[in-house]
């Protein structure tokens, strides 16, 4: 239990180290035009995981819809999101991909072909922590699929971080070290029938 206390910790902490003066959060509104607005991203990030693991890697986001993460050795596995459908591909096992739906993921409220915060019971939380925004959003429709905190920087407004807690209550932090927009990634890239590693891009 210390190791996983430990690591979500160490998630936050390289952000709110750094950010002493409490600001008032940025609007719903203002949030769900920027995620509306963002067509393609890229970022290396940082997850830490309940367990008490980290891990690195590339994160492609292709909205609406779509997003991919590269993680890097040891792990060097794929969790794409393409449609409907969440694929896990872990490279060194001999196994299929695990599958299961998007919507299932909290992830799926910010990968929405129009993303409105504003809607009835979607989001349960909206607090400044520092100088960030805090966001806690569920599927209205589904809240116990779990929820998502999602957390922007201002000025511009820019998504830094999120912390997934799952339908079973087990919580995965990933940090963004810089979420660069407006780049060319291909289709291809969110294939959920043919995961691959260094797709054209």
């Amino acid at each position: 239990m210390k190791r996983i206390l430990t690591a979500l910790v160490l998630a936050l902490a390289p952000l709110s180290a750094t950010l002493a003066h409490a600001q008032e959060a940025i609007p719903l509104a203002r949030i769900s035009d920027y995620l509306n607005g963002l067509t393609t991203a890229q970022s290396t990030f940082t997850q830490y995981n309940e367990d008490g693991s980290r891990s690195t890697g590339t994160l492609y986001v292709k909205r609406p819809g779509r997003m991919r993460f590269e993680y890097d050795a040891p792990n060097s596995g794929i969790v794409i999101a393409g449609g409907s459908t969440v694929i896990i591909h872990d490279k060194k096992s001999n196994q299929p991909p695990e599958t299961y739906p998007l919507k299932r993921t909290p992830l799926s409220i910010i990968l929405a072909r129009r993303v409105d915060l504003g809607r009835a019971n979607m989001v349960v939380g909206h607090s400044s922590e520092g100088a960030l925004t805090v966001v806690r959003a569920q599927d209205p429709e589904n809240p116990e699929y779990g929820h998502i905190d999602l957390k922007f920087s201002d000025n511009p407004v820019r998504l830094v971080q999120w912390i997934v807690t799952n339908e079973h209550g087990s919580r995965t932090a990933v940090a963004l070290d810089g979420l660069k927009t407006g780049m060319s990634l291909s289709d291809n890239m969110f294939n959920t029938q043919t995961p691959r590693g260094g797709a054209n891009r």
